[in-house]
């Protein structure tokens, strides 16, 4: 196996003493994962932050092993993730990500929609500018991986997105996480608080 190809980081876990154990999704080859030699290191730890677009080369001599992944980086969501809204809004959108989409298998319109929703938490000056692609794309998710649904109205004000935002939460427990570690969710709940006291 060997690729090299665009990818947002969606995952980075501790491995070993300096290592870390990727999750990425691409366009072309859908979530993929790889080792990372120093990822936890000085020069990667700013690389390894979920959200941040990356080029990546991944090498392995069969399927079955977890490749060796060299990671450059392309775009960095890092000064997002000093604010606490727009990072509720990144580390739920890539925790989602990590946890349900299976891997190698492409989904261009999610990996462009996830690309859309990251570009809009960054550059869009409130919530009011992000939170219906984000629901968007809650709702993408629900129906690309067999769980239907229609496609959210996110037309009205922030109030009415919220709602929207809410009614997603049981689908999503019930089908996309249903067996997933409570902390994803609690991404989900961090992200509703916050949301929430914008319209106190």
């Amino acid at each position: 196996m060997q690729l090299r190809a665009p990818a947002i980081l969606v995952a980075s876990r501790p491995h070993g003493e300096t290592a870390s154990i990727a999750r990425m999704f691409t366009q072309q080859y859908g979530l993929v994962a790889g080792y990372v030699a120093g990822g936890r290191g000085r020069r990667l730890r700013p690389v390894m932050i979920p959200g941040n677009l990356l080029d990546v080369e991944l090498r392995a001599k069969s399927d079955s092993q977890l490749p060796f992944a060299r990671v450059e980086l392309s775009e960095s969501r890092g000064p997002w993730m000093t604010e606490p809204l727009p990072a509720a809004a990144i580390t739920w959108v890539c925790a989602l990500s990590a946890s349900v989409l299976p891997e190698r298998n492409a989904y261009p319109n999610l990996y462009n929609a996830l690309c859309a929703v990251l570009d809009a938490v960054c550059h869009a000056p409130s919530a009011r500018g992000w939170l219906s692609a984000l629901i968007t794309y809650e709702a993408m998710l629900l129906r690309e991986l067999g769980y239907g649904g229609s496609k959210p109205d996110t037309s009205g004000d922030l109030a009415a997105q919220l709602e929207q935002f809410r009614s997603l939460q049981a689908p999503i427990a019930r089908y996309l996480l249903a067996e997933r570690p409570f902390d994803v969710m609690a991404a989900r709940t961090l992200l509703g608080d916050r949301l929430a006291r914008m319209i106190r």
